[in-house]
């Protein structure tokens, strides 16, 4: 299989000085490869050096092929028509010139002419057939900006697709499309990603972490199930070396101890005076032998154990992940904590996005909102929480609730984590609220954080932390999207937070696996 990109002893340091990157060698041919790993471990870096958009510390980045490139931000530029954005209006525009009559030796010598074609099929293929090519790229929504943008990529037929988080902000249906595209796609495709459907679809999975890069082959199940495997047999390792060291320690004191008794011995035979010089000599001389090869046997020992210690220890990645009990809602089984009853709303001169919802939430229940991207989600969970009032129908609540919504606003930029946390509980001392934090792993300095410095998902931990270690926990708990933007074991942690949370939730998302993990109950479809 020809390699299209080859990394060779590639390496990168960020601006700080902090090495992201360290001797990778990799190759990437005519396979799709799931990038994974935490936030800030440098995954997009990879892909940007990949491009030739930054100059690698050391290493070299060869590329063979013709890349195509779907970015995580897609913008379109003011005034860009459907076409602008998948990069064919200016083949297009040949073709009608052709078509017309008065095309140019040099329009007949560059057509392409199966452009059409392919467009059709590749529109067709992300659930956009007959998209107007002419139309503002500014009317699309965002999902519909993500796959015209897919389409235009696989039209344009590169060597390998580098794709950045392809299905942020995508709804179940249109995931399920990109998924396919790429289940279909016969040459090579790099993928960062977050998505367990979608990294279920890959071929191998590339994980960067603090040991490192590693390849796994197969899709996203065989990668927890091998890595969970190797993190298992590494602690085993780590284990067994440490007993090892202590092992050596407590044998090698044994043989001091002897030999100290041995040597008191020695003295008080010496000091006797029954004993002839001669032989005293000889007796100093063989335990003076006997401790010097005592002494390289313990070093030896000592050096060996702690060699395979070190070694160990760098097959440990050492990360911290939530763990701990949440204080209780104190939810009554079968209280009413949230009751719709033919629910509507329209802003004014504006179809209606819902109409005659009933919705009952009763007791810890956990209820997923879910439909495609329009039908209404957000606005449903903002009216539930109590942000949008309804224009018919009635909203009853009996209990206490909180919202957080994709920009965790309840949390101010410019406020340290602290002051996050005693601004949303008055009542709380210092320490309580930094105790509070260090349980969502905002420890020491890091409680000191300002907002506006946070990831994604640092953010959604501060706010869960601020939330539910609260003195009175809200019994209803309401989310939207909360898994966008968060890497794997953000994701994971998120999940193990809710998990152990005791009141009910109401959660608009399309990650399958995360509605799995929190244990929904029940679905309201729109």
């Amino acid at each position: 299989m020809p390699a299209f990109v080859t990394l060779d002893s590639l390496s990168f340091r960020a601006p700080d000085g902090r090495t992201l990157l360290d001797n990778l060698t990799l190759s990437f041919g005519a396979e799709r490869t799931g990038l994974v790993g935490r936030n800030g471990v440098g995954k997009t870096t990879l892909l940007r050096l990949m491009l030739g958009e930054l100059p690698p510390a050391a290493g070299t980045v060869t590329v063979r092929g013709r890349l195509g490139v779907l970015r995580q931000a897609l913008e379109p530029p003011a005034g860009a028509t459907v076409a602008d954005l998948l990069g064919v209006s200016g083949a297009l525009a040949r073709l009608a010139r052709i078509e017309a009559g008065e095309g140019t030796a040099d329009d007949l010598a560059e057509a392409d002419w199966s452009l059409e074609a392919r467009l059709t099929a590749a529109l067709a293929d992300v659930g956009l057939p007959g998209l107007d090519l002419g139309r503002p790229a500014a009317t699309l929504s965002g999902g519909q900006v993500t796959r015209a943008s897919l389409a235009g990529l696989v039209a344009a037929e590169p060597d390998v697709l580098v794709l950045d988080e392809p299905t942020n902000n995508l709804d179940a249906e249109a995931r399920e499309l990109v998924a396919g595209v790429l289940g279909r796609w016969k040459g090579g495709a790099i993928v960062v990603s977050h998505d367990r459907a979608l990294l279920r679809r890959m071929d191998r999975i590339l994980e960067l972490s603090g040991l490192g890069a590693k390849v796994y082959g197969g899709g996203y199940d065989l990668y927890t199930e091998r890595k969970a495997a190797e993190a298992a047999a590494a602690e085993r390792e780590l284990d067994q070396a440490e007993r090892a060291i202590d092992r050596v320690a407590r044998e090698t004191q044994a043989v001091a101890e002897r030999k100290a008794r041995r040597d008191a011995a020695g003295r008080r035979y010496a000091r006797s005076g029954s004993a002839p010089r001669i032989l005293l000599g000889g007796l100093k001389r063989r335990a003076e032998e006997s401790a010097g090869k005592g002494q390289v046997l313990a070093d030896r020992l000592r050096a060996g154990a702690a060699e395979d210690l070190t070694k160990a220890q760098a097959r440990v990645e050492r990360v911290r992940t939530l763990a701990f009990d949440l204080p209780s809602a104190n939810l009554p089984e079968g209280r009413v904590v949230l009751d719709l009853e033919a629910v509507g709303f329209a802003w004014p001169g504006r179809p209606p996005p819902l109409e005659d919802v009933d919705l009952r939430i009763a007791g810890p229940e956990r209820i997923a909102v879910t439909g495609p991207n329009g039908a209404g989600k957000t606005t449903l969970i903002r009216l539930a929480a109590g942000e949008l009032q309804p224009t018919s129908g009635r909203i009853r609540r009996g209990a206490r609730a909180a919202f957080l919504d994709q920009r965790t606003a309840v949390l101010r930029p410019d406020e340290t984590l602290v002051d996050a946390f005693r601004r949303l509980n008055p009542d709380a001392s210092d320490n309580a609220a930094r105790a509070a934090l260090a349980r969502f792993l905002f420890r020491n300095t890091a409680a000191e954080k300002p907002v506006s410095a946070l990831s994604g998902g640092e953010r959604l931990r501060a706010a869960l932390a601020c939330l539910l270690m609260a003195q009175a926990p809200p019994q209803l708990l309401i989310l939207d999207e909360p898994t966008n933007h968060l890497d794997l074991d953000s994701i994971a942690a998120v999940e193990a937070a809710l998990a152990g949370y005791d009141g009910a939730l109401l959660v608009v998302s399309h990650d399958r696996d995360f509605l799995e993990a929190v244990g929904v109950d029940r679905e309201l479809a729109l």
